[in-house]
């Protein structure tokens, strides 16, 4: 696993559609669950990177792409969510993710998560603290390696000059 935290996840029978396995938006809960955990759990120097952020600011979802590998039937021991930090930038990170078995033997997903800070006054986005970069830095870890590459922009016919 790459550098972070893995949170055990039990699976709900609510969690499971019509096809007998988890549904596709539950795994986007899954994530937001371990996100939530990752942000309070307790840092090497102490603290939180919640209590970094404070009160005056807050993180929103920029961007989220996820790669199904493996359905998910309902059972009763948990899965695992495994999440680490793949890149810091001015006012934002980025999260990598992998659902697996508590050893990884079968990866269910993965994914990644684009996260901004912004000021509640404002609602515009704030440059991340040194504190906070620190803090994030603790958890930095190796892109997901998605199957097909990264998301990558769409380009219509015209822009590639065949109108």
């Amino acid at each position: 696993m790459a550098p972070g935290i893995q949170i055990s996840q039990q699976i709900r029978f609510g969690d499971i559609d019509a096809y007998n396995h988890v549904n596709n938006v539950v795994f986007l809960q899954y994530l937001e669950d371990a996100r939530v955990q990752m942000t309070y759990a307790e840092l090497p120097g102490g603290g939180t990177f919640q209590s970094l952020v404070g009160s005056d600011l807050f993180t929103l979802v920029g961007r989220h792409e996820i790669e199904y590998l493996a359905p998910i039937a309902f059972r009763p021991t948990p899965i695992y969510v495994n999440i680490w930090v793949t890149n810091i930038g001015g006012s934002s990170f980025d999260f990598g993710y992998s659902i697996t078995e508590s050893d990884e033997s079968i990866v269910f997903a993965q994914a990644a998560t684009s996260m901004v800070l912004v000021s509640r006054t404002t609602g515009r986005p704030v440059r991340l603290s040194d504190e906070q970069r620190t803090a994030l830095e603790a958890w930095i870890g190796e892109p997901v390696p998605f199957k097909r590459g990264a998301a990558r922009p769409s380009t219509s016919a015209t822009s590639e000059g065949n109108s």
